[in-house]
């Protein structure tokens, strides 16, 4: 009998895969619906519908046999669903969407959808306070036991990172920014690391990446897992969690909470910023201007702001 599947995947989420990872990942688009079905039969849940969303995966909503809402998610690299789950397993109990099954044969997992809806709930009050707390609560499980086999940010940071800023900035035209990115770039060689403070990194703290629950607390989602220094989130978390407003105030956050003076987190802030800014700029990415600004005030502060 051939299993029901909920046909192709949408095609928001086909453009976005195939931008991200290339004509490559068609023949695996085609396949998906067949995943997808394959896990829920497995599981004997029944598929609702697609969640158009997120440009690793595809992913669908789901009801278990009791009725609990669920998110059914498949990904395209088998790694990368590897290491989401082996995050999620480490962060068990805390602000995360559960992970309820998984599939290794297929790379596909059914997760707790969030506020019982795509997109999650509304946020309580104090919602940068609240969210600090929650990744300093994802950084307290990531520290029990042995450190999962992860990435490591030294890694990421000295193979992935540094070389790409390199080498946008030899390539790209950066006209009116060349001074700004040279200032961010001089900082590169002495980004360090504590190791006393290693734990599992959420890596991609986005606030599309942040739902609340029922309650309105936060829970973290769709982590891209590194180990290494709690000092990335934070920066990460500073600069990316809205381009547009209170960055200074989740620096102040962020150290305040993790107990990490702010001239520990605010060099890694402008790395990362430079980062996005050449990537931004690379794509002609309508955010770019935001994340110019961004950076320009990170640069501005002196060290004596800083404490």
């Amino acid at each position: 009998m051939t299993t029901q599947t909920l046909g192709d995947v949408p095609p928001g989420c086909r453009r976005r895969l195939l931008d991200h990872y290339g004509s490559t990942a068609a023949a695996w688009l085609r396949a998906a619906p067949h995943l997808l079905a394959e896990a829920a039969e497995r599981w004997k849940l029944t598929l609702r519908s697609y969640h158009d969303a997120g440009h690793a995966s595809v992913v669908a909503l789901a009801t278990a046999l009791d009725g609990t809402p669920l998110i059914l998610k498949a990904w395209y690299e088998p790694l990368r669903y590897r290491q989401e789950i082996t995050a999620l397993q480490t962060w068990a109990g805390g602000p995360i969407a559960d992970a309820i099954e998984a599939a290794d044969d297929l790379s596909v997992a059914a997760l707790e959808l969030i506020g019982g809806r795509p997109g999650g709930g509304a946020p309580l009050s104090r919602e940068t306070q609240m969210v600090a707390a929650a990744i300093q609560g994802l950084h307290g499980l990531g520290q029990r036991g042995t450190l999962p086999d992860l990435p490591s940010l030294a890694h990421f940071r000295r193979e992935v990172v540094v070389p790409r800023i390199r080498q946008r900035v030899r390539r790209l035209n950066l006209g009116s920014l060349e001074p700004l990115v040279e200032e961010a770039c001089e900082e590169l060689p002495g980004l360090r690391e504590d190791p006393a403070r290693t734990t599992v990194l959420h890596a991609d703290l986005y606030r599309e990446n942040v739902l609340f629950d029922g309650g309105g607390h936060p829970r973290l989602i769709d982590p891209h897992p590194l180990v290494g220094d709690a000092v990335f989130d934070w920066a990460f978390w500073t600069v990316y969690y809205d381009l547009e407003r209170e960055v200074a105030d989740r620096l102040t956050a962020a150290s305040r909470i993790s107990r990490i003076p702010v001239p520990e987190i605010t060099p890694w802030c402008r790395a990362l910023a430079v980062d996005g800014l050449l990537y931004y700029t690379e794509i002609n990415d309508p955010a770019k201007p935001k994340i110019a600004r961004v950076l320009s005030t990170l640069l501005a502060s002196s060290p004596g702001s800083d404490r």
